[in-house]
């Protein structure tokens, strides 16, 4: 077995993303042998963490990294002048802004190794003017849920109130992680707009924050919500920092609902996330064939009818539809601590591949 050593860069966030959450939780699971680095602007303590290291590991994007995408360079380039590898994790490529993807150019440039988080990030990079410039070694890797699953649930105030609703009758919708357009989170309002005139009696819950941007984001989700007039209806909790609170949530909901731009893709960890609740997930098929081919858990989760899959351009009425009669079907149980630890596996595999191949 190798005896590789990682240092993974992070943030200070104390809100974190689940690329940040990915990179953490990379450096944990590889035990003694992965540790992480503050990404503070101090080269002097880079270069001696990384004098106990063998590789340095940056993913991209980290929202937290936004006011210093220059430090990121700065890490490279430090990284390959003492003679580490520089393993570089795209979770994202098209999706970027071009001027974030312009300032990663000399970062791809450095790398020794660069995993993708799902075939179609790999697709988009392969085609990009970049990949002929870049490291050939290249994989595709799992990304695990962005989550530990708690030991306990707690019930807050949150929780409190929908276990009412839901006594009354009330259908619950829901969805988990952070409210941005292009995860398109307001189709979950126009389905439940689209519930409630068939005669249904819903509610939803948004179990995280909304990313703040150049856009508008959570006066144009609550301007929606008014002129859906389901607005007494909407529940967004904002950032929750316990997994005993979250799951204490997500517990009350009837059904998950997503409504990708792009269909399911294998990097939305938050869908995998929201599965441990044990409910139903309706959600949007991926575009292409294999796009879960390599994730063993997503695979799984569609297999036992956890993650319940309609058209990729389904519109709302289709969603809806696929919402109502959801939770008539059961959901087959798995063991999520044992799934969750064999991506892990693979992830680190993936990393230890590039060792081997030296």
């Amino acid at each position: 077995m190798s005896k590789r050593r990682y240092l993974a860069l992070v943030s200070d966030a104390v809100q974190t993303c689940g690329v940040e959450e990915f990179a953490r939780q990379t450096a944990s699971r590889l035990g003694i042998r992965g540790r992480t680095h503050l990404l503070d602007g101090k080269i002097r303590t880079l270069v001696s963490a990384l004098d106990d290291a063998d590789a340095a590991i940056l993913n991209f994007p980290v929202v937290a990294w936004k006011r210093k995408l220059a430090e990121p360079v700065s890490v490279a380039l430090t990284t390959r002048l003492r003679r580490k590898d520089l393993v570089v994790v795209l979770h994202e490529w098209d999706a970027l802004d071009w001027k974030r993807r312009l300032v990663l150019v000399p970062v791809v440039l450095l790398a020794t190794h660069i995993l993708f988080s799902a075939p179609e990030v790999a697709d988009e990079f392969s085609i990009s003017p970049l990949s002929a410039l870049a490291t050939r070694k290249r994989d595709v890797v799992p990304i695990p849920p962005n989550l530990a699953l708690p030991f306990s649930l707690r019930s807050g105030s949150v929780a409190q109130a929908l276990k009412e609703q839901r006594k009354a009758g009330r259908l619950i919708l829901g969805q988990f992680g952070s409210i941005y357009p292009r995860k398109q989170s307001t189709a979950v309002l126009e389905v439940a707009a689209h519930l409630l005139a068939h005669g249904h009696d819903v509610g939803v819950v948004f179990v995280g924050s909304f990313i703040r941007g150049l856009d508008n984001v959570e006066r144009d989700f609550y301007a929606l919500a008014d002129r859906l007039g389901i607005a007494d209806r909407v529940t967004v909790t904002g950032y929750v920092a316990d997994t005993e609170d979250i799951y204490g949530i997500l517990n009350h909901v009837d059904v998950f609902c997503y409504l990708f731009s792009e269909g399911l893709t294998a990097r939305r960890a938050s869908v995998l996330a929201a599965s441990f609740a044990g409910k139903p997930i309706v959600v949007n098929a991926p575009r292409q064939r294999n796009a879960l081919a390599h994730h063993s858990l997503f695979r799984k989760l569609i297999e036992r009818g956890a993650v319940r899959l309609v058209a990729t351009d389904a519109g709302v009425g289709t969603m809806a539809e696929a919402v109502s009669k959801a939770p008539r079907g059961g959901v087959a149980p798995l063991d999520a601590t044992a799934e969750i630890g064999a991506l892990w596996e693979s992830v680190i595999d993936a990393l230890d591949a590039h060792a081997a191949a030296h």
